[in-house]
């Protein structure tokens, strides 16, 4: 008996989207599985260049160019901090380190064709790119959330059981792709999923109309960046998104030991971390809130297969570590990307055995490691990152992993330079540096899983 489909793909978000057009587009018969309704809201609305070539490759980036999103042409960090950070030497700047920004002009990225990617509104980005799929091909489920996938029943196939509303029934497969996201369909199915020891990360979120963008802008003309809002709170930041002309997406990233701290309800968290920088908290007030605050928990962990026999995860059902760095929705289309091919040769050569996957999951697995020691460098460094983000030494490198370019190399050189940086600063107590780092402490080996 012959499965209904060739591939089943669980999760319908840009992921799964994505993968379903690349196979469907190579001839294969696609069902993507969504659980929610669309368009639905999301977080991950900021974009890295490392996206385009992708939307391209599948044919859909005339479709987000049409779209009308605001165009991101770089990143600004801010912070309060009112001390002197000393350079001791490493830089020999005279840099302000309460601010800085990035501009992708500044690297030539390969198959990137412009300057610029886009701030997106996920409800509407997410529907496009369904929408897409099923142009090409897939049949798309929707309020369809699968229950279970049975590996054991048949070699050849994987049995899908299935809900829509009361209603529940079967489909098969001869393998699945899950980008059910941070549901971790399978990963928590197969007992696959280890929480992450170091990033335990909490996020409260919603979205403001009117904010002045202006008023914390690092320089004239960059409003409309992606702006992180050091707090002078260690290891706590805000995201600032720019949604449309006049709607911005505010979010706060904490441990989450803080929020069960706090003993309180969302929106008292929210304003009471925003409060630690009162500019940012006045631009706010002035705003008008038009979405209810909402909590995203549970942000970081690993699984310790990527794949197996028959199956394939990608996007977040693989990894996440935290949203600092706009990866998520990179992660998520170049993943798709990588396992497609695997699952194109897979399918030619009529078996979709794990070793069919070894390309895809290398490739994954250095570039979420090379992202893991990035993020937790990052925080370590605190308010000192600007320092690498200004010094010409390492701008472009720095500039290279900011645009998501991490799939076809090694370890970056700036990284390199960072660790060693935080290493001399973390072993001397009395280094001037040392009072500034953040407490996060992650090894190579978490990164590495």
């Amino acid at each position: 008996m012959q499965p209904d489909f060739d591939v089943a793909v669980i999760g319908g978000g840009p992921a799964g989207s994505t993968v379903a057009s690349y196979l469907a587009g190579a001839g294969l018969s696609v069902a993507v599985f969504e659980s929610e309704s669309f368009p639905r809201p999301h977080v991950g609305e900021s974009l890295v260049p490392a996206t385009t070539p992708v939307l391209a490759e599948i044919g859909a980036l005339d479709k987000i160019d049409a779209a009308g999103f605001p165009r991101k042409y770089g990143a600004a960090w801010t912070s309060a901090e009112s001390r002197d950070i000393p350079h001791n030497g490493f830089t020999g700047l005279s840099h302000d380190f309460r601010a800085a920004e990035v501009m992708f002009v500044e690297r030539d990225q390969p198959e990137v064709d412009r300057d610029f990617t886009y701030h997106v509104d996920r409800g509407r980005f997410d529907q496009i790119l369904l929408d897409h799929a099923e142009s090409r091909g897939a049949k798309v489920f929707t309020r369809t959330r699968v229950l279970r996938a049975d590996f054991d029943a048949d070699p050849d196939r994987v049995e899908l059981t299935c809900r829509t509303g009361d209603e529940t029934f079967h489909h098969s497969a001869r393998m699945v792709v899950d980008a059910s996201g941070r549901q971790t369909m399978l990963g928590r199915q197969l007992r696959l999923k280890v929480p992450d020891p170091v990033f335990d990360q909490y996020a409260v979120h919603t979205w403001f109309e009117g904010l002045d963008r202006t008023a914390l802008a690092t320089a004239s003309g960059k409003a409309d960046y992606i702006f992180v809002h050091f707090l002078p709170l260690k290891d706590t930041w805000v995201w600032q998104i720019p949604i449309t002309d006049t709607i911005t997406s505010v979010g706060v990233v904490t441990q989450k030991h803080r929020f069960t701290e706090a003993a309180t309800d969302r929106e008292r968290f929210f304003w009471d971390f925003v409060g630690s920088r009162p500019d940012l908290e006045s631009g706010l007030r002035l705003a008008r809130r038009v979405r209810p605050f909402k909590a995203e928990g549970d942000y970081s962990y690993s699984m310790t297969e990527m794949c197996g026999d028959r199956f394939v995860m990608i996007g977040d059902a693989a990894r996440f570590v935290d949203p600092i760095f706009s990866s998520g929705v990179s992660v998520a289309l170049n993943s798709a990307r990588l396992a497609a091919k695997d699952i194109i040769e897979a399918h030619r050569a009529g078996g979709f055995t794990k070793d069919r996957f070894a390309v895809y999951e290398g490739k994954l697995r250095r570039a979420v490691r090379n992202w893991y020691e990035f993020i937790s460098i990052y925080y370590r460094l605190n308010v000192l990152f600007t320092a690498f983000v200004q010094d010409p030494r390492y701008r472009v490198d720095v500039l290279k992993m900011l645009q998501g370019d991490f799939y076809d190399t090694d370890t970056p050189a700036a990284l390199t330079a960072m660790r060693e940086i935080v290493l001399a600063v973390e072993q001397d107590p009395d280094h001037l540096w040392h009072p500034y780092l953040g407490t996060l402490r992650a090894p190579l080996a978490v990164a590495d899983s």
